[in-house]
């Protein structure tokens, strides 16, 4: 995986984050989503480093990158937190500027990036995500019935027990999917209780106070300033749960295109070819 890509462990100040970096060219920074870590993004990253400089890091409580301590409003997982360890790594590799892709719980991180630092970004990718917000007042019977995780994964303490009792169970997935490295990478995430806790932070803070920083932003009439991108999962639920999804967005952004791809969830691994050529279209306008 990632051939002439390197591998770092870089201190960000408040964590250390596992990170694959390589290419040439202007900078992107991709997010992975849950349960993933960065390796998600091995089909990908090789076709952006023939024209970008490519960033994957493990976000911060994911993989192999550290655990933010406990606190009882999980600050150390929100999404500002995480946002502060993205323009961190970027700046030790050298960019002030840089555009952004997540996805999933990603694209949360990526999101909260370009409205807290609108000086860094330049453009911005969101893959299978709405505002948390925007998720949560549009909850449902189909939400609830569809993505019932977030509120159990927000519980205390039994939904790790539960996941550390058939991990396989609550994370499906093969080698013949995702390639056979990169289901080693995510096997061994997937079964160490310490990583385990991280991503279910990463929920907790979701409800929580990612929920508040988004009505502060909505109250205040901020938006994301540079160009932005939705793109989601025609397979998965995201257009059958919102419908418009760019309709979503629309209020949240300056300048907004997108359009579904004709996968499953995990689009960096099923549809990597297409992804990396939208992104590199999208990335050549800014």
């Amino acid at each position: 995986m990632f051939d002439g890509f390197k591998l770092d462990f870089i201190d960000v100040g408040e964590a250390i984050l596992r990170v694959r970096h390589g290419g040439s060219g202007p900078p992107v920074l991709l997010l992975h989503g849950h349960p993933r870590t960065h390796v998600t993004w091995h089909r990908v990253a090789p076709l952006l480093a023939a024209h970008r400089t490519v960033v994957c890091p493990d976000l911060r409580g994911f993989g192999q990158s550290s655990k933010p301590a406990a606190a009882p409003d999980h600050s150390g997982s929100s999404k500002r937190a995480k946002a502060g360890d993205c323009i961190a790594l970027m700046r030790r590799l050298g960019f002030d500027r840089f555009a952004i892709v997540g996805h999933d719980r990603g694209s949360y991180t990526a999101f909260r990036t370009a409205m807290d630092h609108p000086e860094a970004i330049t453009n911005l990718a969101v893959l299978d995500g709405v505002p948390i917000i925007e998720a949560l007042e549009r909850c449902d019977v189909r939400f609830a019935s569809a993505w019932w995780h977030w509120f159990f994964f927000a519980q205390a303490e039994k939904p790790e027990r539960a996941i550390l009792a058939n991990p396989d169970l609550w994370y499906p997935a093969t080698p013949e999917q995702m390639g056979a490295e990169a289901y080693a990478d995510f096997h061994a995430a997937t079964r160490d209780p310490e990583t385990i806790h991280g991503m279910l932070e990463d929920y907790r803070a979701g409800l929580g106070i990612d929920r508040r920083h988004d009505e502060e932003d909505r109250r205040a009439g901020r938006k994301v300033q540079c160009p932005t991108l939705a793109l989601w999962s025609l397979r998965d639920d995201l257009e059958r749960l919102y419908g418009d999804v760019l309709g979503v967005w629309e209020s949240w952004t300056t300048r907004l295109e997108g359009r579904g791809i004709d996968c499953g969830h995990h689009m960096a691994e099923e549809a990597p070819a297409e992804l990396a050529n939208e992104l590199l279209r999208f990335l050549a306008k800014e």
